[in-house]
């Protein structure tokens, strides 16, 4: 999410131990840089986790504090994750959520999605799946819908037009999801917002976005991407994400307004 990342945990946790031992060690930052071949800035970023401590550099104060190759073990952890898939984590947490804030750029929300829409979305996943996982999968998003029928819940949508006009699975079907859409937004509980095309440039242009406040009133932030999933509980990201969708919201359409063009569009197909 751009300027949401932060280093990865696993460099702040290494570069922090390099510190640790060195102070141990009584062993100036200035010697470790003139013992490793890096200048002395070089080493401070390392150790504060904003580079990625090198092997080199584990080695050599592996070596210089005496530290027994404890140092050295850590490389293997500061490689890239492997792409993760937070996906039924994020459903866990959906399914017992008390408020919902969903904002998406290109896509219907998975929550508001006809069985007719979901299927050729899920029927043109890369790399091909089979028809009988396509059709388990859809049928699984229509239960998941079921979701919406708790009164208790709040649900706060917001769609950029741009997902309204994207014909996907043709006039016929989008027409279906449109009006699909005022419908559901007559639930006391959902209510649904409009980001128009005329809106250009802002925080709405950049990606899709989901928080969520469980039941014991925790937060959580969540969002996909072409190789994985995010799931997060981090406080000052999460305050930047609904900053973000509090933005979002001010420069979307009002619900009546927004109603009004949806029926508009659906006339139109």
């Amino acid at each position: 999410m751009g300027d949401l990342s932060q280093p990865p945990m696993a460099w702040r946790q290494c570069g922090n131990q390099v510190r640790l031992w060195r102070t141990e060690a009584n062993i100036s930052r200035e010697e470790l840089a003139k013992e490793s071949g890096y200048g002395a800035e070089t080493i401070k970023s390392m150790e504060q986790g904003r580079r990625r401590p090198t092997l080199h550099l584990l080695e050599i104060a592996d070596q210089l504090f005496g530290a027994g190759g404890k140092l050295t073990a850590a490389h293997p952890y500061l490689e890239p994750d492997k792409a993760l898939v937070r996906t039924e984590e994020y459903m866990a947490i959906e399914a017992e959520a008390i408020c919902l804030h969903w904002y998406e750029v290109l896509l219907i929300p998975g929550l508001l999605q006809t069985e007719e829409y979901a299927r050729v979305l899920m029927a043109s996943h890369c790399p091909p799946v089979d028809d009988d996982l396509v059709e388990v999968r859809v049928a699984g998003r229509m239960k998941r819908q079921e979701l919406l029928k708790k009164a208790t819940t709040l649900f706060n949508f917001v769609i950029h037009e741009a997902a309204l006009r994207t014909l996907l699975g043709g006039p016929e079907v989008m027409k279906g999801q449109l009006n699909h859409l005022v419908e559901v937004g007559k639930l006391r509980n959902v209510s649904l917002q409009v980001l128009p095309l005329a809106c250009g440039a802002g925080p709405g242009i950049s990606s899709a976005f989901i928080v969520l406040e469980a039941a014991d009133h925790r937060h959580y932030g969540y969002g996909e991407g072409q190789v994985g999933s995010m799931l997060h509980a981090d406080p000052e990201r999460l305050s930047a994400l609904m900053k973000r969708y509090a933005a979002i919201r001010m420069d979307a359409l009002n619900e009546v307004d927004s109603v009004q063009l949806i029926q508009r569009m659906a006339e139109e197909l």
